[in-house]
């Protein structure tokens, strides 16, 4: 075998969990081999370059090896090689990943949290049954 479809080929790798969901982003325009956006029947060969984006992540690897079975991880492994750009993109965004600001501390308006809920219950009971007016 010295080509094979590229959704077959990114299933077998294990890029995506199934062929439908490779050929749904393939379909997407996620997908393009060797510079060019692919289509699900497209076919690859060992030595093109296939470049992908799985959520916020970009990776770009090159074809070294094609499969007809859907292995074990180790073995889809070496159907590909990562490109040094890829990965150090991928480190980089990682890392400005971790360093980020948690989201949820910049919301300021809201729903009350459940402590917030229950400071806000204490403070109106305790005004109710204490009142420093002089009510006769």
């Amino acid at each position: 075998m010295d080509t094979q479809r590229i959704d077959k080929w990114l299933w077998a790798a294990r890029f995506y969990k199934t062929r439908s969901l490779a050929a749904e982003e393939i379909g997407k325009g996620r997908v393009q081999v060797n510079g060019q956006d692919a289509k699900p029947s497209r076919e690859v060969r060992p030595g093109d370059t296939v470049t992908l984006r799985q959520g916020p992540v970009q990776r770009s690897v090159v074809v070294k090896g094609l499969s007809a079975m859907r292995g074990p991880a180790p073995v889809a492994q070496q159907l590909y090689e990562e490109t040094a750009d890829s990965l150090a993109a991928r480190e980089k965004a990682a890392e400005q990943r971790r360093l980020a600001p948690e989201p949820a501390l910049s919301l300021t308006q809201g729903r009350p949290t459940k402590r917030e809920r229950r400071d806000q219950q204490q403070a109106r009971e305790w005004n109710s049954r204490w009142s420093a007016s002089l009510d006769d």
